[in-house]
């Protein structure tokens, strides 16, 4: 298997990883509203607060995760983007 191929399959590996993520905290846990309502975070309902903060939050961490892992697979693979300062 070429380079190529290997980072792509790593590639593939993180986007399947983050849109599962992403399904779990955009669709998954709003399907079980009722069932979270039962606990509370800060005083709110859990589902309240996954909707109105929790789930904001967890996007944008992923989103610099998801960043962090693929600079770190473009660098193992040699596909690293120089800038003009370097």
């Amino acid at each position: 298997m070429s380079n190529k191929e290997k980072h792509w399959e790593k590639t593939k590996g993180l986007m399947i990883t983050t849109l599962i993520i992403w399904f779990i905290f955009g669709y998954l846990i709003f399907m079980f509203g009722s069932s979270l309502n039962q606990g509370s975070f800060l005083g709110y309902p859990l589902a309240y607060y996954m909707c109105a903060q929790g789930s904001i939050i967890a996007f944008v961490v992923l989103i610099f995760w998801f960043a962090n892992k693929q600079e770190g697979i473009d660098e193992e693979f040699g596909f690293v983007e120089r800038g003009e300062d370097e």
